[in-house]
């Protein structure tokens, strides 16, 4: 909405704030300042969430301010004069380049909505980009790059759009007091050489050449324009952002193919468990009726061993602890996105709540882990807690902290000051710790998880395994169908990363979680159920694995996502992604084997509850 100046009665102003600038060809985001561009000094930055500071936006204001329903014509904002015998000038203006060569691109901020640059693309379709670039560059061959247009016809010259043409689009609101409300924000990049000291938009577009010398000036100005629109609601302004993404339409049909063959394969592989357990099942208890002694066989013959503790318990308990906060965190936080309280209208809140719900769920995690490791026989209580406390969220961490040095080292504005760095420490050492360390009283206070048979003290042999129940591949085999039901969302999400592409469809990925979930699953209890049939009763830390696997494949299609799909260069670029991939991959480790495992553990405890065994 609209804020009147209470200086001036009956003036509505309106304030644009810029945003970093980022680029598809560069993992390092930059301020708006960055580029020595027109800065506004009087008036304060607005306040940034947790959300924000982690991800890097770094919201400004501008000097770019107009007067509602006021159009203005070539408006002079400023003119920024470069030396090239100047050092610190020569160093701005070779920064400029550098960010004109790797296609940076501004994003402006008008009423909490993205200004958004519109433009046509094949077939007649008008695609909005919410950024648009600081420049273009034309190689030595005469080969125009990204933007720059036909009558950019300088050879081996940066093409700066120093001016640009806004439209403010709005409709009244007759019963409201405001009288108006802003519904779209559009921009349109130009260059004008503007050699006159009172710019008049006027003249060839305006080049640096590479090897400039002398003194160059950058003049900027702006054209406003304000259009009603009835059409528009001020409820859906952001619709046509979305609706103009790029295959929108192959995005959502993709998806719908995808889970509806995800549906299917779940279906069939719970019909076959369902039928095939059922007989099982009846001709074990039929056997068991018979007077006559006949030799068991199958998962029958591991009852005495199927509750042993595994090897590693400790490890394999902090790991579960972990993955169950990640459950729960990512859980509630697609939930809330889905009510629409996450959209991206609110910028950061999506880190925020996910940051706030895993401090806060320290104490599921210690209670898990407490518990689990109890059952398997530890004593260790004070190491089992340390570890579940620290060692997840301190690799985590020390990843984070590395790869902020990395952003430090190069000056970008996607580097988290000390003082948020110490904040987060504050979180996880004063509230996440505490709340796990109590979390694990109460779990070692339980008496300890009571199995439906007896372990027997002498462990039995496991015979000879066929190929596809050695571990190895069938943890590779686990981990494929609940990968095949992700990789499409994971592509969106990706893109929305490392692409900067704008992340709406949280339903259809609520949705996908949940057959995540489903499917992890049901692939897990199969292969554990043919496990135990070939009377291999190591089952907990495979199920882990087995599920846990999809994390590998995760990882593998995050390589080919940076070799086919992305273009970026620079050796501390590719240092960054594959930096927070490993972090992305580790959180998806726990949280998939940890579904994995417990759905193994119902099963199990389920199957030798129903049948009586000797």
């Amino acid at each position: 909405k609209l804020k009147p100046d209470r200086s001036i009665p009956t003036v509505c102003l309106i304030c644009l704030f810029v945003n970093r600038l980022d680029s598809v060809e560069s993992v390092l985001p930059y301020e708006y300042t960055a580029f020595d561009f027109c800065s506004e000094k009087k008036m304060k930055r607005p306040s940034e969430n947790l959300g924000q500071v982690l991800f890097g936006e770094r919201i400004e204001p501008s000097p770019y301010k107009f007067e509602f329903k006021k159009p203005a014509m070539c408006q002079k904002v400023c003119t920024q004069t470069y030396d090239t015998n100047s050092p610190p000038d020569k160093a701005k203006l070779d920064f400029l380049k550098k960010g004109m060569l790797l296609n940076y691109q501004h994003h402006w901020i008008v009423d909490n909505m993205p200004v958004t640059w519109c433009y046509d693309v094949e077939d007649g379709q008008k695609f909005c980009n919410p950024g648009f670039p600081i420049g273009c560059y034309v190689t030595e061959a005469g080969r125009p790059k990204d933007a720059c247009v036909s009558n950019f016809n300088e050879k081996d010259a940066f093409y700066i759009f120093n001016h640009v043409d806004i439209t403010i689009h709005y409709h009244i609101v007759e019963h409201e007091q405001l009288g108006a409300r802003l519904v779209a924000a559009k921009i349109e990049p130009k260059s004008y050489e503007n050699p006159n000291d009172s710019p008049d938009c006027t003249g060839g577009p305006k080049f640096l050449k590479k090897k400039q010398t002398g003194v160059f000036n950058i003049p900027y100005t702006y054209s406003i324009n304000f259009v009603e629109d009835k059409n528009i609601r001020w409820a859906s302004r952001w619709d046509y952002i979305l609706e103009s993404m790029p295959h929108t339409n192959i995005q959502w049909f993709s998806i719908m193919n995808s889970l509806v063959i995800v549906l299917f394969l779940s279906g069939m592989v719970a019909m076959i468990m369902l039928r095939t357990l059922h007989k099982d099942i009846a001709r074990y208890n039929q056997m068991d009726s018979v007077e006559d002694a006949q030799e068991e066989f199958g998962w029958k013959l591991v009852h005495g061993d199927v509750f042993r503790p595994p090897r590693k318990g400790m490890l394999l308990s902090v790991f579960l602890g972990s993955g169950t906060q990640i459950f729960i965190m990512t859980f509630v936080t697609l939930f809330f996105a889905c009510l629409g309280f996450l959209s991206p209208a609110n910028r950061g809140a999506l880190m925020t709540c996910a940051v706030v719900l895993w401090v806060l769920l320290g104490t599921p995690a210690g209670y898990v882990a407490a518990r689990l490791y109890k059952s398997f026989g530890g004593e260790k209580w004070k190491t089992n807690v340390l570890l579940t406390a620290f060692l997840c969220p301190g690799v985590v961490f020390a990843d984070f902290f590395v790869m902020n040095l990395i952003l430090w080292g190069e000056g970008s504005s996607a580097a988290i000051p000390f003082g948020t760095l110490v904040a987060i420490l504050a979180l996880w050492f004063c509230i996440s710790v505490p709340l796990t360390f109590i979390g694990a009283y109460f779990g070692f206070k339980k008496t300890g998880i009571e199995h439906p048979v007896r372990t027997n003290q002498i462990p039995r042999q496991v015979p000879e395994q066929s190929f596809y129940t050695k571990p190895f591949p069938g943890i590779i085999m686990g981990g494929i169908l609940p990968f095949g039901c992700i990789f499409i969302q994971l592509f969106f999400i990706l893109n929305s990363i490392w692409s900067h592409q704008m992340y709406y469809m949280f339903g259809f990925l609520f949705l996908v979680f949940i057959i995540l979930v489903i499917t992890c699953s049901e692939a897990t209890i199969l292969l554990c159920y043919f496990h135990l049939c070939a009377e291999d009763y190591h089952w907990q830390w495979r199920s882990f694995l087995t599920s846990g696997f999809t994390a590998v494949y995760f990882l593998v299609y995050a390589v080919h996502y940076f070799f086919s799909k992305l273009q970026i260069t620079g050796l501390a670029s590719t240092i960054l992604y594959f930096g927070y991939t490993m972090i992305m991959a580790l959180i998806f480790f726990l949280f998939t084997g940890s579904i994995g495992f417990f759905a193994c553990f119902w099963f199990v405890t389920k199957i030798y509850s129903v049948v009586k065994v000797d």
